[in-house]
C-alpha cells in the first residue's frame, strides 16, 4: 500500500494493551480520502478502542496514529473541525434539551449547516424543547448523528452508529450517509455488527482479528472473488490463488485429511475450478466471510 502522510487516518505500528492484555498489536491501518471503509471484527476484539486510540481519545502503549498528517493527541483546532465522531454510546450533554445543546455546538463550528440540522430533525420526528435526558435511547443516538453531520466534515468516524435505531432510523440514516458521500467526498470509518447495514453503505471493508487488520479491500471484489475450497490437500498446493486469506488441514479418524483455503482467484480461475471433480466451492455470503476472517 502506498503511504499517504496527509491520509485522513494514518496509523503506523499501534499497540494498545489493558491489564497486560495486549488488544492492538503492531497494527497498520491507512485509509485513503473518500473512502467507506466498514471495520469488522467480533465483541471484543477492540474495535472500540481502534477508534479512541486513532481519534487521539485513549492514550497508546507504542506507535502513532495521525489525521490529515498530525499526531493525533495533538490535532490542531483547523484539523478539528474537519473531523467527527459518533461513539457506541451517546455522549449528549443531557441536562439540556436539543435546541440549546445544538445551539452551542454551533457556536463552535463555523461550517454549521442549519438547513441539515432542520431536516433530519423534522425527518426523525425529534423534539427540539425536551430535555435530553428524556429522550428514548433511539432518539439520543439521532440526536448524536444529527450533531456529527452538522458541521459537514471531511472525515466522520462511526462506532455502532446505529444499533439502537430502529429499521426506518436506520435507513433514513444510511440514505442520509450515501447522500452525503455522492456530494461530499466524506471519508467514513463504519464500525458495526448489523451486516446487511455495511452491504448498503461500505465500499470497503478491514477486518480486525488478532489485534491487527488482517485484511481490507473493496466489498465487491470480495465478494466476487473470494471462496472456499475444500479439497485434499494435496490438490490445493497445486492451485494458484491471487491470495490466499486462510487454510487449513483437518485429520479425520480412518480417512483422509481434508483441506480447506478461503482464496481470491480470477474470473477465469474461478470457472476453471467449477468444472473439477477434485474440489468443492463455496460461494461465501458477508456473513460466511465475517465469520471466516475473525475466526
Amino acid at each position: 500500500m502506498q503511504v499517504h502522510l496527509n491520509a485522513p487516518v494514518h496509523i503506523q505500528g499501534l499497540s494498545k494493551s489493558f491489564s497486560g492484555q495486549a488488544v492492538l498489536k503492531n497494527l497498520d491501518w491507512q485509509i485513503a480520502p473518500g473512502s467507506i471503509v466498514g471495520l469488522l471484527g467480533r465483541n471484543g476484539a477492540g474495535k472500540s478502542t481502534l477508534i479512541e486510540c486513532l481519534l487521539g481519545l485513549r492514550d497508546i502503549d507504542g506507535g502513532k496514529s495521525s489525521l490529515y498528517g498530525e499526531a493525533a493527541g495533538q490535532l490542531s483546532a483547523e484539523t478539528r473541525a474537519r473531523i467527527a465522531y459518533v461513539p457506541q454510546c451517546s455522549d449528549l450533554f443531557e441536562w439540556l434539551t436539543a435546541r440549546q445543546m445544538l445551539a452551542y455546538f454551533q457556536l463552535l463550528y463555523p461550517r454549521w449547516n442549519d438547513s441539515k440540522v432542520q431536516s433530519l430533525m423534522q425527518a426523525w420526528e425529534l423534539p427540539y424543547d425536551k430535555a435530553i435526558n428524556k429522550l428514548s435511547v433511539g432518539q439520543k443516538q439521532r440526536l448524536s448523528i444529527i450533531r456529527a453531520l452538522a458541521h459537514d466534515p471531511e472525515l466522520l468516524i462511526l462506532d455502532e452508529p446505529v444499533s439502537s435505531l430502529d429499521p426506518a432510523g436506520r435507513r433514513e440514516f444510511l440514505r442520509e450517509l450515501i447522500d452525503r458521500v455522492i456530494e461530499k467526498q466524506t471519508t467514513i470509518v463504519f464500525s458495526t455488527h448489523i451486516l446487511s447495514d455495511l452491504e448498503r453503505v461500505a465500499m470497503d471493508v478491514a477486518f480486525l482479528n488478532g489485534g491487527q487488520i488482517v485484511h481490507q479491500q473493496s466489498l465487491d471484489d470480495m465478494m466476487d472473488n473470494t471462496v472456499r475450497v475444500i479439497a485434499a490437500p494435496a490438490v490445493l498446493q497445486e492451485l494458484q490463488p491471487t491470495k490466499i486469506l486462510r487454510q487449513s488441514t483437518t485429520a479425520k479418524d480412518g480417512d483422509a485429511a481434508e483441506g480447506k483455503m478461503l482464496a481470491q482467484f480470477s474470473h477465469e480461475q474461478l470457472q476453471a475450478l467449477q468444472v473439477r471433480r477434485d474440489v468443492r466451492l463455496d460461494k461465501l455470503s458477508l456473513e460466511d466471510l465475517f465469520i471466516e476472517m475473525t475466526l
